[in-house]
């Protein structure tokens, strides 16, 4: 059966056949790293449907909503290629009401680490994802790791929501030198990737110690050794299930992550290490 275009909740209504529907929400400009949540999607259900979205709610206002990549034609073929079955492709104003008022609040997990430095980001990704879910109705929806803390948010969402879907987290996809895959790195020239691969180097560096006081100095050593061009936003060590930093103390599972700047394009990264 050919790609459906779905544009809203009629068309939704129309294309959805029987079965298992497993949703993949993404903002377009689709790359290997979303082509993986395909795929593993697509193991797991009957039907997949891409949602292609880029979502006003979640940037800030000096932040690169209006020039983020765009790429529909070679999205649809991309999903064409990896067997999906619908792309949602909602305009704003589908997605918002005009006079909207009501959201998602992502609680005090929300406003930590990478909510700290971008205030009411992950409130726009849960209100956007809930909607998603809404619409779409899916029995699984697949998320990457790399944007860990969305992902626990999400998870945290289904869980306090009582929400009937299962949440699918799916490792991060890295190019051959390490870098993780974003579309935000199409942004980036070729100082600029030599220069972000310090992101990487930190979280390898991290994830080879075994206590927190190791990890954070070790992945430390890297980013203040790293090429002119970096500009360090955050380093952190934290609790997977709330995001709040670990103390010397801890022992189990921990999530690394870093943000920073490369010229102008901010990136994330992340890891699990074990303490």
């Amino acid at each position: 059966m050919d790609l459906i275009v779905a544009e809203d909740r009629s068309d939704l209504v129309k294309a959805r056949g029987e079965g298992r529907v497993a949703l993949v929400p993404t903002m377009g400009a689709l790359h290997e790293g979303h082509r993986t949540l395909i795929r593993e999607a697509r193991g797991r259900a009957d039907q997949v449907v891409v949602s292609i979205f880029v979502n006003p709610l979640q940037f800030g206002p000096n932040e690169d909503y209006s020039r983020y990549p765009r790429t529909f034609a070679a999205d649809l073929e991309a999903c064409r290629e990896e067997g999906v079955s619908v792309v949602f492709a909602p305009s704003v104003q589908t997605m918002y009401h005009p006079d909207r008022q009501v959201g998602v609040s992502s609680g005090l997990m929300g406003t930590l680490v990478e909510g700290a430095s971008r205030p009411g980001h992950f409130d726009g990704v849960l209100t956007v994802v809930l909607k998603l879910f809404n619409l779409v109705s899916p029995d699984l929806a697949a998320f990457g790791q790399k944007d860990a803390q969305q992902l626990a948010l999400i998870r945290r969402m289904v869980a306090d929501l009582d929400l009937p879907i299962e949440i699918l987290g799916v490792p991060t996809v890295r190019e051959p030198d390490g870098l993780a895959l974003s579309s935000r790195n199409r942004y980036l020239s070729a100082d600029d990737r030599r220069v972000a691969l310090s992101l990487s180097g930190a979280l390898r560096a991290g994830a080879e110690r075994s206590t927190p006081a190791e990890v954070r100095a070790a992945a430390r050593a890297v980013l203040d050794e790293a090429p002119p061009g970096l500009a360090v936003d955050y380093l952190v060590l934290v609790d997977p299930a709330t995001f709040t930093e670990v103390p010397d103390s801890y022992a189990g599972e921990a999530v690394l992550a870093v943000a920073a700047k490369v010229g102008t394009t901010r990136l994330i990264d992340n890891v699990t290490v074990t303490l």
